[in-house]
């Protein structure tokens, strides 16, 4: 595959795509991951918003108004802070300072000055408190750890879904080149997984790599199938996501299949993004729609789905993008807000740099 012209317009999608799915998700994840499946679709019956095309009305006296108010039908003024966006702006952030030389040590070094420790969640958590526990003090300086940053990814959610959330960007940035965007991913995933939580990102990444050199996501998944071992369960979770596309039970299917693992476990998630990104027949809406109203973990797969979308070159319909207003909430140390534009232009400007860095010849 040869590297690909940076389009700034499917960037911009991808922005867009990610973000508007992230917010979709979002009021309703406390909800999917303490009920369960049944009980997002009793929730999204009331609500009158089967199948899920629009963002979620909300449900007043709800668990829903106690956790995600603000990202509801007709109450959204801005996308709000997301670990999900959190940490595809870090990733921005990591490659403007580093380019393609970062390695793990630099991505807990972002971490440490830009990453609050209660904006974590499970491997990232558990890694982060290993970091801070054994660190030399010098480290945010450049200098060495003090220890076997290894020891930070030796937990008990290493292939949870935390590293793939996190892989996007790097699909974004190297158009063309899948090999290089898994390389990223892992480098970033290896802070605090392991095993299928990297694999998970690679897929990820490599298959935001290879969407803007394919003619469709089915090659593209191929494509992106080439940079992790074929044996591998993730490898398992995305052919399987790919057998379920146009399946009127797929959902049922999916759940059974992983009945008893975590909701925001890598597996069962990434076999449903898949799922839903083969199965949209190009309507966004279906897309980021179906993702989230399946359940488990509703924000990151509503991200991941909307943002691969929108590598498409497709426009993203004005009806998801204009509520939040370009206005992206974070909570990254410095950063409370940024807008559409600003990070466009910046993720554009890292993409040409690596393009005529690592151009093939």
């Amino acid at each position: 595959m040869q590297t690909v012209t940076v389009e700034p317009a499917r960037i911009r999608a991808a922005w867009k795509g990610r973000i508007s799915g992230c917010m979709l998700g979002k009021p309703v994840e406390v909800l999917s991951l303490q009920q369960g499946p049944t009980g997002l679709e009793a929730y999204l019956r009331e609500a009158r918003a089967l199948p899920l095309r629009d963002f979620v009305p909300l449900v007043e006296g709800s668990i829903v108004e106690q956790h995600g108010t603000a990202c509801c039908r007709g109450r959204i003024v801005r996308a709000e802070p997301d670990d999900d966006i959190n940490y595809t702006v870090l990733a921005l952030l990591l490659l403007e300072e580093k380019g393609c030389s970062f390695d793990t040590a630099d991505v807990a070094r972002a971490w440490l000055r830009l990453l609050p420790a209660g904006a974590t969640w499970t491997a990232e958590r558990a890694a982060y408190r290993t970091l801070l526990c054994n660190m030399a003090d010098e480290f945010v300086n450049g200098e060495e750890a003090g220890f076997d940053l290894a020891e930070c990814s030796d937990n008990d959610y290493n292939e949870w879904i935390g590293a793939q959330i996190r892989a996007d960007l790097y699909g974004w940035v190297c158009p063309g080149r899948p090999a290089l965007a898994a390389e990223l991913a892992r480098r970033d995933a290896s802070l605090s997984h392991r095993g299928e939580g990297v694999h998970g990102a690679a897929f990820i990444a490599a298959l935001g790599a290879a969407i803007p050199a394919t003619k469709n996501f089915a090659t593209a998944i191929d494509m992106a199938l080439e940079h992790i071992p074929f044996n591998s369960a993730a490898a398992t979770a995305v052919r399987f996501g790919c057998e379920l596309s146009g399946s009127p039970d797929a959902v049922i299917r999916l759940h059974k299949n992983y009945d008893g693992m975590s909701p925001v476990h890598t597996l069962n998630n990434l076999a449903l993004v898949v799922w839903a990104i083969c199965s949209a027949n190009g309507d966004f809406g279906t897309a980021i729609g179906d993702a989230v109203a399946a359940g488990w973990d509703t924000d990151c797969n509503g991200a991941t789905v909307g943002g691969l979308f929108g590598l498409t070159g497709a426009e993203i319909p004005e009806s998801w993008t204009q509520p939040w207003q370009g206005r992206i909430g974070l909570n990254l140390a410095g950063f409370a807000e940024l807008q559409l534009d600003d990070v466009v232009s910046r993720t554009v400007a890292v993409a040409q740099k690596i393009r005529e860095q690592h151009a093939l010849h």
